[in-house]
């Protein structure tokens, strides 16, 4: 649970389940949450919403991993992913989508390369 996925990176700050946060969260690398939180993430690295976790906030960062629930717009420079799990109720602006079997989006999704303006797919190891 302390490990990025795939990148050995550690947690730099975590919200328990049962915990609330209101407000801005800067991101510089990666962060949990497994609780509530509501307002504005913003910076650079992985926002890692849990399972069971809620969200309701407009997000601006290099990747995201959606396992709860997210409310709101997100705009991630990298990659998106979505888990079996995961429910995204807003628009999403990514250069690579993965999406799970089960999970739910309802909003618009806009995916180009942020260098090259390409399309860009995801493969998935399903």
């Amino acid at each position: 649970m302390n490990r990025g996925k795939g990148k050995g990176e550690e947690i730099k700050a975590f919200l328990g389940k049962g915990a609330e946060f209101n407000g801005k969260l800067v991101l510089n690398g990666l962060v949990r949450i497994d609780g509530e939180f509501k307002g504005e993430a913003l910076g650079n690295g992985t926002l890692i919403i849990g399972e069971g976790a809620y969200a309701e906030a407009n997000i601006a960062i290099d990747s995201i991993v959606i396992s709860g629930e997210v409310r709101g717009n997100l705009d991630i420079r990298e990659r998106t992913e979505i888990s079996s799990t995961g429910r995204l109720l807003g628009n999403v602006k990514t250069a690579i989508l993965e999406v799970k079997e089960g999970a739910v989006i309802d909003g618009a999704c806009q995916m180009s390369d942020k260098d090259k303006g390409e399309y860009t797919v995801a493969e998935t190891d399903e």
